[in-house]
């Protein structure tokens, strides 16, 4: 595995890591779901976060993304220089922490882009409506369609698309294909492949094994809570006895 290394104190060096996580330990309730997971990304990099289900792949999002459950034990996270590790949800996407949850949570009653502007009204503000329709034309055909009323595929769509109207860093997202059609996972697939051409350094969990590693330079598989694989896209795609250990059903 690709050794890390963190800073001790609240000062990073140039030395560090564009992201670190170092021995994060969470937990629902008494249930110790993260147990003990270190990696580090440098700035631009896609890493598809792998596993099994029930392997811990989400609870370890949304504890990157400090969303409150599963609360973080101990550990340290770092982006940038900034420790992220002691920030409550809506500080951690101040400082450009963006989650895509599965459920998408566009909000009921606000068409597409109220959404949208919703997302943007605090600061630092993302992508302009301008660039967000100019990314997703298909929102740009429904800004006055209410969000929950769109295909699950346009949910998704919106909820990247919220994402991206927050100054952004760092991009979390949680099975972006789940319950899509082929037709809308391309489109999908489309967007990230855009976004990861924009150099936004990105973490996909995604079930469809072969789709996430596709767009990723960096995988990482969890078992059991525990990170037991650190390295290229390419080598997890091309060792079959690897995804027939952690990744088959």
């Amino acid at each position: 595995m690709n050794a890390i290394s963190m800073p001790d104190t609240a000062t990073a060096t140039e030395a560090e890591p564009y992201f670190g996580v170092r021995d994060i330990h969470a937990y629902y309730g008494e249930s110790y779901i993260v147990q003990g997971v270190s990696f580090a990304m440098d700035k631009g990099d896609v890493v598809a976060l792998l596993g099994r289900n029930g392997a811990g792949k989400t609870s370890t999002l949304r504890t990157l993304a400090r969303a409150g459950d599963p609360v973080l034990r101990s550990g340290e996270i770092w982006l940038d220089g900034e420790p992220i590790h002691k920030c409550r949800d809506f500080e951690a996407a101040g400082k450009g922490i963006q989650l895509v949850q599965e459920d998408r949570r566009i909000i009921p009653g606000l068409t597409v882009e109220e959404n949208l502007v919703l997302a943007q009204i605090a600061e630092p503000r993302g992508w302009s409506l301008e660039q967000i329709y100019e990314h997703f034309p298909r929102l740009a055909e429904r800004r006055r369609q209410e969000g929950i009323t769109l295909s699950g595929g346009e949910q998704q769509m919106l909820a990247v698309a919220r994402a991206l109207a927050r100054d952004i860093r760092l991009l979390l997202l949680d099975e972006p294909y789940e319950g899509l059609a082929p037709t809308i996972v391309r489109d999908i697939e489309r967007i990230v492949r855009e976004i990861k051409g924009l150099g936004i350094t990105t973490i996909i969990v995604e079930q469809n094994a072969d789709a996430a590693l596709a767009l990723a330079n960096r995988a990482l598989i969890l078992d059991m809570g525990q990170i037991v694989y650190d390295g290229t896209a390419k080598a997890v795609l091309e060792d079959k006895e690897l995804r027939q250990e952690y990744l088959a059903v």
